[in-house]
């Protein structure tokens, strides 16, 4: 009988101490989602223009129709509220991750050089914001070289983490750990740690990531609806890991896009619940990458085989 390939155990009931920096009770990663300019479009040679996190779920012209609206919904986040939420994170003086999206980098230079000169940590999120699930081994490798080459071009520095669009494909994670350059992935959602996987004969680091802390529920039904839900729900997520943390540190991840929690409603709620947390004593605000190092460091692979 083949074994089953998932697991549903994890780390039960007594998760490990993860030992945050200084004793912080809770890790919060915040990541900005860098796409526009990547996603599907008609002028990049796609059937179908982007129909995905847009401000109309749902909306679609149909096959071989360029939608100028959906295009200029992604714009705005380039354009705007790219340097919102820039201006966000060094008025509080915070270390974030970007899942940059190469191909959107490229087409935005200044963008690029704001995230290297801020120390941001790029993760790479493929040449193009588009799905993997189907596609062709040989050709995903080719994209994921693709994307590796041009995030060192434009940022300065190859990438180290590796998070795809839904949704990766059943080969994916190989071809992360084949590349060999990764220190982890996140494409996962199934744990408030860190964790190791065996990919062949090697050691893997995951580190999931959230799509509930995530502003893409503005547009996704059911979702948030005003930006009092939103931050309510933040606020309730880091409430309960940081109580948790007090026996069982854990770590929260924080998703945002560009064009949607760069709006200035829903900036906001973000504003109110950045003050709430760096307001609070043992909180550790990393980088994906900080987070990555940490655990290789205090929870080397060899401790769960």
């Amino acid at each position: 009988m083949e074994p089953y390939p998932r697991n549903l155990i994890g780390y039960g009931r007594t998760p490990p101490h993860a030992a945050w920096p200084n004793g912080a009770r809770i890790a919060v990663q915040i990541v900005m989602n860098y796409e526009e300019g990547s996603e599907y479009s008609i002028p990049d040679g796609d059937e179908t223009s982007e129909m995905y996190l847009t401000e109309v779920p749902g909306a679609t012209l149909g096959p071989g129709k360029r939608d100028l609206i959906v295009e200029s919904v992604y714009e705005y986040g380039s354009r705007a509220g790219f340097w919102r939420l820039m201006r966000m994170f060094e008025e509080r003086g915070l270390a974030i991750t970007v899942f940059g999206a190469a191909l959107a980098l490229e087409r935005n230079p200044e963008a690029a050089r704001a995230i290297a000169a801020a120390g941001y940590e790029v993760c790479s999120h493929g040449w193009r914001w588009i799905g993997f699930q189907n596609m062709p081994i040989d050709e995903e490798r080719a994209q994921m070289q693709r994307a590796v080459a041009s995030i060192e071009r434009t940022i300065g520095q190859r990438p180290l983490g590796w998070y795809c669009r839904y949704a990766p494909s059943e080969n994916t994670r190989r071809l992360v750990v084949e590349d060999g350059g990764f220190l982890y992935d996140s494409d996962a959602y199934d744990d408030d740690l860190p964790y190791w996987v065996r990919v062949g004969d090697k050691s893997h680091l995951v580190i999931p990531y959230t799509l509930d802390v995530n502003d893409m529920k503005f547009s996704v039904p059911p979702g948030f609806t005003a930006p009092s839900g939103y931050y309510e729900y933040l606020k309730d997520t880091f409430d309960v890991l940081y109580a948790e943390g007090k026996t069982h540190p854990k770590m929260m991840s924080v998703g945002l896009h560009t064009r949607l929690a760069g709006r200035p409603g829903r900036a906001a709620a973000l504003g109110r619940f950045l003050d709430y947390i760096c307001g609070r004593d043992d909180v550790w605000i990393a980088r994906r990458i900080d987070i990555a190092r940490h655990w290789i460091a205090h929870h080397p692979a060899e401790k769960y085989r």
